[in-house]
């Protein structure tokens, strides 16, 4: 045998034990229903991807005109969408587009200029007592102060604060944020609230036949400061300290309808249904643009406490729509005037003084001693005296939460309005009507 050769193997027999299927099994209609179910299973499974896939492919044609790329394709499909837009980008939109109009208002005066000499008044001693004197030599133009403010009319036309152009001595200027610089001018001081409005005049392009147009400047937009909300969003631009233009600072409405009393820049003065945010308010930000996260104006920064951490006001915007308004129309800013000074009484007032009632505008004397009713104003033609109490107006209840200025402000010069009066313990009724009161 070839060493290339095995030896021949047999393979013993194995008898299998024998195994009988169940009847079903062996039947023919059992394995066709199999067949028909595994089929139709089939062609489903297939139907799904295919359905599947056309679905797919629809969504990314769609998105893919959105120019999203498709790994955030498969992101939307694995979970719900979300929005692109954020906060932070919102802001930022808010800032770009309302900034050209905010302005920088510069306060210039003539100011003295000082210089120090030496006087000797023992010439006789010689030159051994020398006394340092003071004298005027002339006066310089030099810049004592800064605010903001921000353009409500495309020739120019600026809201700011009364407080920040109440010198009548001063020159203001005002710069833009493209850099340019133009002397500006007082239209009205408000005579009642911290508002003003100056104007600064547009720019004469002139082309080649000799003909000229006025440059427009840009505006805001104004929203409606009574939609506010407690908690929401609002951004403040500002001239920071005088110093830093166009400073920005995001915070939220803190409170709405409180009342205060500002000091500031020779004026000290009672501010009701004012608009709190924890907004830095900084030194220089008067005047300013409070925005809500559309772009519009609802509040114009007016006062900030000293020594709190972030309690800023605002007058809200609808206040002085009416100023704006009454500027173009009638070129000065006018309010109804009923002539007498009050104090609005609380239970307290009632209290100490004994009074019959716990609300309503109780007409006194100042403190130092000034008229109760203003001498030929509406109240006194219409027989209202010290020690009244003024309980509705118009049938509106007059409290400390609805002032009687704050219901006054709805009406306008010449309005015909009623009075519920208590003299002597007995209501009366009597009839005024409003005088004006301008600057």
């Amino acid at each position: 045998m070839s060493i290339y050769e095995l030896p021949k193997f047999k393979m013993p027999k194995i008898k299998l034990p024998k195994f009988n299927f169940p009847k079903f099994l062996r039947n023919r209609i059992f394995w066709l229903a199999v067949l028909i179910i595994f089929l139709s299973s089939s062609f489903g499974f297939l139907a799904g991807i295919v359905s599947g896939s056309i679905f797919y492919l629809q969504i990314k044609d769609y998105l893919s005109g959105l120019n999203i790329k498709l790994p955030e394709i498969q992101k939307l499909i694995e979970k719900e969408y979300v929005s692109q837009t954020t906060q932070e980008e919102t802001t930022i939109n808010v800032v770009k587009s309302a900034s050209p109009a905010v302005v920088s208002i510069v306060i210039t005066k003539d100011v003295p200029i000082i210089e120090e000499y030496y006087y000797n008044p023992f010439p006789e001693f010689g030159q051994q007592f020398q006394i340092p004197q003071y004298r005027q030599k002339g006066t310089q133009k030099q810049e004592v102060g800064g605010g903001t403010g921000f353009i409500v009319s495309d020739d120019g036309m600026i809201l700011t604060n009364k407080h920040v152009v109440l010198d009548t001595e001063a020159d203001y200027t005002v710069l833009t944020n493209d850099g340019k610089s133009y002397p500006a001018k007082v239209l009205a001081r408000d005579p009642v609230q911290d508002l003003a409005v100056i104007k600064i005049d547009q720019e004469k392009i002139v082309n080649s036949p000799g003909n000229f147009t006025l440059t427009k400047f840009p505006v805001v937009r104004l929203g409606d400061s009574d939609a506010l909300q407690i908690g929401q969003t609002v951004i403040a631009i500002g001239n920071a300290l005088g110093e830093f233009r166009n400073t920005v600072s995001v915070g939220v409405v803190s409170g709405l309808g409180r009342s205060i009393t500002a000091s500031g820049g020779g004026l000290s003065e009672t501010i009701e249904d004012v608009i709190q945010t924890d907004t830095a308010i900084n030194q220089g930000n008067s005047g300013g643009p409070l925005l809500n996260l559309k772009g519009e104006v609802v509040g114009i920064d007016t006062a900030m406490v000293q020594g709190a951490q972030n309690i800023g006001f605002a007058i809200p915007i609808n206040k002085a729509k009416k100023d704006i308004e009454q500027i173009k129309t009638l070129g000065k800013i006018v309010y109804p005037y009923l002539g007498v000074r009050y104090v609005l009484i609380t239970e307290k007032i009632q209290e100490d003084n004994n009074l019959l009632v716990s609300y309503g505008a109780w007409i006194i004397k100042g403190y130092q001693g000034e008229s109760a009713v203003a001498s030929g104003s509406a109240a006194e033609k219409a027989g209202l005296k010290e020690k009244d109490i003024i309980l509705e107006f118009n049938e509106e209840r007059i409290t400390v939460e609805n002032s009687l200025a704050k219901i006054i402000m709805k009406y306008n010069p010449g309005d015909r309005v009623v009075l519920k009066i208590l003299r002597n313990g007995k209501e009366e009724i009597i009839q005024a009507t409003l005088d004006e009161i301008s600057e």
